[in-house]
């Protein structure tokens, strides 16, 4: 366990490792929820209004208990970060087994897609979100939250399952990748990837770009950026998805290559 943490969460530690005290591990679970918090806010700011937050958190709460059961102390890593490995990964395996988009919105979504190739091959580029609005008699609003859910129900289902053979899952938030693992055929399309979402994002205006950046980058909430930009989190909230509806076509790739 880390040296960093306080003597009574270390002697919570020994308990639960040594005794097995289960009101330690209660202790040490509630100690940590913060990290199920964080986790389910940034996982529901991409998702529709109808995912339960409670469902996210009764997810995440899976994934710290596994990481309380499994964490091994001898490793040179925090618990902290594996916990969020494991958080994160319970919630989005969580995700994927629930039907969390709706028929309907799919089918909207659907529309919003042939419409912006439709509006393409007019303009000869990539059509604005209020284009496809008026297309389709919808708000550009609506439209950017359509695009936002599709991007995100495609990025799930592509993800690869777990492989049961294997003690460690992949996917979403399981594994740290070994970067000196990576091949170089792999590390050259990885490059290209990166080059072409950066290219993309000089697309976004200022305040697009740097909340894109502290979110992803930073790892920042949007509550915490509205901070920083002296704006509401509602308005960052707008502006993020504006930002990821221009971004939508880089994103998609680079999920389909990783």
């Amino acid at each position: 366990m880390s040296t960093n943490e306080s003597p009574l969460v270390q002697s919570l530690w020994k308990r639960w490792l040594e005794d097995n005290d289960q009101s330690a591990a209660n202790e040490l679970i509630d100690n940590y929820m913060y990290l199920v918090s964080y986790h389910v806010e940034r996982v529901s700011i991409n998702l529709p209004s109808n995912v339960s937050k409670d469902d996210l958190k009764s997810f995440g709460m899976m994934g710290l208990f596994d990481a309380l059961t499994k964490f091994q102390h001898s490793r040179e890593l925090k618990f902290d970060t594996y916990a969020s490995f494991r958080i994160r990964g319970a919630i989005i395996d969580g995700l994927r087994k629930e039907d969390w988009l709706p028929r309907s919105i799919r089918e909207k979504a659907k529309k919003v897609e042939q419409a912006s190739q439709e509006l393409e091959q007019i303009y000869q580029r990539d059509p604005t979100s209020e284009e496809i609005a008026k297309k389709l008699q919808m708000s550009a609003e609506e439209v950017e939250e359509l695009a936002r859910d599709s991007l995100v129900a495609n990025i799930l289902s592509i993800e690869e399952k777990p492989n049961k053979e294997n003690e460690h899952k992949e996917g979403i938030g399981y594994t740290i990748p070994d970067q000196s693992s990576v091949q170089p055929d792999d590390h050259m399309l990885q490059s290209e990837l990166k080059d072409e979402l950066i290219e993309s994002m000089q697309s976004l205006n200022q305040n697009e770009q740097m909340v894109v950046s502290l979110f992803y980058h930073e790892e920042l909430t949007l509550t915490e950026i509205g901070h920083i930009l002296e704006l509401t989190t509602s308005r960052i909230s707008q502006i993020h998805r504006k930002a990821i509806f221009k971004l939508r076509k880089s994103l998609q790739k680079i999920q389909a290559n990783l």
